[in-house]
C-alpha cells in the first residue's frame, strides 16, 4: 500500500475527486463522460492534475473506508486519521447529488485549473460555500468540533457555538463550574503564525486563563491540537493597523410604504 508522505500540490482537487468517487462511485464519473475509472483517472494525467492515474485511485482508497456502503474496504488500516478532510467536504457538500456534486469539481476545475472546455452549473449557493472551500478556518472549526473533548482541559464539556456572534471567541466551553472561550486558528504546516482580531485581542485580554486560542496544525496531513491559555500573556504580539477598504452601499430614495 502506498502511504501518503507529503501534500500532493493538488491536494484540494484530489480530495475532492477521492470524495465523488468513494461517495458516488460510478455515477460521478459518469457525470464527467466517462464509463470506466481507469479512463477517468487518466483524464486527470492528461491534463496535468496527476503524473499516474494511481494518485486519483490511491485517493479513493483514502475515502473508501468512510463509504461503507461501497462495498469497498479502500485504505482501512488508516482509521479515523484522514477524517476531517470528510467532514470538511461533507459540511459544504454533503446533501449534494452526484450530479450537483460533479458541477461542484467541474466548478473547481474550470477556476483553479482553468480547464475551459468543462462547463458547471451550480446554484448561488454552492458558489458561497465552494469559496469556503480553500480556507483553513472552516476545517479547522470542523475539526475542533469533532476533536475538543480529546483534550484534557476540555474534557466532558459541552460546546456552544458562538461564530455567527463575532465577538472575538468561536466556541464557548463549559466544562463543570469553568467556562472556556475557544478561539481556533488553523494552519496547513506543522508550523506556522496566526494572528488576533482587535475582538479577540480584547476578549484574551479579558478572560485571560479562561481564553484558549486552540491552534489545529497540520491541516494538510494528520492534523495535532496546540493549546495556548491566556494567549495575551504567553505570547508576542505586535499591534498592526489594517486600513479598511471603501465600500459601497446603496440607500433607498424613498420610502417603502
Amino acid at each position: 500500500m502506498k502511504q501518503e508522505s507529503s501534500k500532493h500540490q493538488n491536494y484540494e482537487i484530489l480530495n475532492l475527486l477521492g470524495y465523488g468517487l468513494s461517495k458516488f462511485d460510478i455515477e460521478f464519473i459518469q457525470e464527467f463522460g466517462f464509463t470506466t475509472k481507469t479512463d477517468f483517472f487518466n483524464y486527470f494525467v492528461e491534463i496535468g492534475i496527476v503524473k499516474t492515474g494511481s494518485v486519483v485511485k490511491n485517493r479513493m482508497d483514502l475515502f473508501d473506508p468512510f463509504f461503507p456502503n461501497n462495498g469497498r474496504k479502500g485504505w482501512w488500516q488508516k482509521g479515523d486519521a484522514y477524517i476531517h478532510r470528510k467532514h470538511l467536504i461533507d459540511n459544504l457538500f454533503g446533501k449534494e447529488s452526484a450530479k450537483s456534486y460533479a458541477n461542484i469539481v467541474k466548478l473547481y476545475l474550470r477556476k483553479n485549473y482553468k480547464i475551459k472546455s468543462i462547463s458547471a452549473d451550480v446554484t448561488p449557493i454552492v458558489k458561497s460555500r465552494f469559496k469556503k472551500l480553500q480556507k483553513t478556518g472552516l476545517e479547522a472549526e470542523l475539526y475542533f468540533m469533532n476533536n475538543f473533548d480529546s483534550l484534557e482541559i476540555f474534557k466532558n464539556g459541552t460546546l456552544e457555538d458562538a461564530r455567527l456572534f463575532g465577538d472575538g471567541y468561536d466556541f464557548q466551553i463549559n466544562v463543570n463550574d469553568s467556562t472556556y472561550l475557544a478561539e481556533v486558528k488553523g494552519i496547513r504546516e506543522k508550523k506556522g503564525k496566526f494572528r488576533l482580531t482587535e475582538k479577540e485581542f480584547k476578549m484574551a485580554s479579558k478572560y485571560k486563563q479562561n481564553y484558549v486560542v486552540s491552534v489545529v496544525l497540520n491541516l494538510n496531513d494528520l492534523p495535532t491540537f496546540l493549546l495556548i491559555e491566556n494567549p495575551i500573556k504567553n505570547l508576542k504580539f505586535i499591534e498592526k493597523i489594517i486600513k479598511p477598504k471603501q465600500k459601497k452601499e446603496y440607500h433607498l430614495i424613498s420610502d417603502i410604504c
